[in-house]
């Protein structure tokens, strides 16, 4: 188990490392971080001193060295670096330290905070989000694949079915404009829900405020496609799971119907689900960034958005990373799941 772990993460290093370079180099000539810092009324001393310190007036190979450095947990940095960039880590050396450190995805051009607290701060609101969406996706999924296998060829596999293919052939964006129009403004008084909201509101006399009715509608739409898949996917897993000999065999035995499909069919059955789940979650990721700027929710998704709109390009080069990263990190925990799930799977 160990060395298949290890093995896996090798492999998402270097599907990050490929990344990197990716974010790297297509964000060159989107504009000049030097006049998106200062504006367009700097004079050019000022601009040069920008550049210095961006080391904008570097070649493109040392610019991207550097860039390497600073998004690596292992590097090289000067004692003023670490001072500067307020790294945090495990530094060995003099003036020049070995540095084993949280990585550096520099500053916000707009509001100069470090892009890793950006990012942090929208990171619980996507999160949550994304749990959601997965939760009602996954429970439901499941009941109604195993109702469309056990009530095979009757109104309600017929029903689920349907449903599963229109869930997965609307766009998220639709249905999210869909659903706030019809309950967050039309029946809003009824619903109590709103067009647009966060996890928590901001109040000048309560302070931070939890507001759980925003994360119905984002959630609800976030999760419709992966709802639709997981069905299919547990209908006809579980369609080709009653049909194998040990299933008549445990009928045979005198076994209760229910016994049969929860305790032998369902988790020969929840492989291929597994797939999706784990799969779907990192998509999730993805898909939250155009949910959350339709119905305004604060998490990575708006922030990258936003961060779009003010060419504030290393909060975007930042985002990138962290969703490549729960890409690689949910994949090796998807293979490790299918051992422990099925135990005919061997890592």
């Amino acid at each position: 188990m160990l060395r298949f772990i290890i093995k896996k993460l090798l492999y998402g290093l270097l599907v990050l490392a490929g990344v990197v370079v990716l974010v790297f180099f297509l964000f060159q000539g989107f504009g000049d971080p030097a006049r998106l810092v200062i504006g367009q009324t700097g004079d050019k001393a000022t601009m040069d001193n920008i550049r210095k310190e961006l080391a904008l007036d570097q070649p493109k190979w040392k610019q991207f060295l550097l860039y390497v450095n600073d998004v690596s947990p292992i590097a090289v940095h000067s004692r003023d670096e670490i001072q500067q960039k307020q790294l945090k880590g495990i530094f060995i050396g003099g003036d020049t330290k070995l540095a084993f450190k949280i990585p550096y995805l520099r500053r916000s051009d707009q509001t100069k905070k470090n892009v890793s607290e950006v990012l942090l701060e929208a990171l619980t609101g996507t999160m949550v989000l994304a749990f959601t969406a997965m939760l009602i996706a996954t429970v439901l999924g499941i009941f109604l694949g195993i109702v469309a296998a056990v009530k095979h060829n009757t109104w309600m596999d017929t029903s689920a079915v349907m449903g599963s293919v229109l869930g997965i052939s609307a766009p998220s964006f639709f249905m999210g404009i869909l659903l706030a129009y019809i309950f967050g403004f039309v029946l809003s008084r009824y619903t109590g829900l709103h067009m647009t909201g966060s996890l928590f509101d901001y109040d000048a006399f309560s302070g931070k405020q939890l507001q759980l009715q925003n994360l119905i509608l984002p959630a609800i739409t976030l999760g419709i496609r992966p709802l639709a898949i997981i069905t299919q996917l547990t209908r006809s897993a579980m369609l080709d799971v009653m049909q194998q000999d040990y299933i008549r065999t445990a009928y045979a035995k005198g076994l209760s119907k229910r016994a049969v499909i929860y305790k032998h069919a369902l988790r020969n059955a929840l492989n291929p689900v597994i797939t999706a789940i784990t799969g779907w979650f990192a998509e999730l990721l993805a898909g939250a960034f155009f949910v959350e700027y339709i119905f305004g929710w604060k998490g990575i998704g708006k922030v990258t958005v936003d961060a779009l709109e003010k060419l504030d390009f290393p909060v975007v080069m930042g985002s990138v990373l962290v969703t490549a990263t729960f890409f690689v990190l949910v994949n090796i925990l998807a293979d490790v799941l299918y051992s422990v799930v099925d135990p005919r799977v061997k890592l």
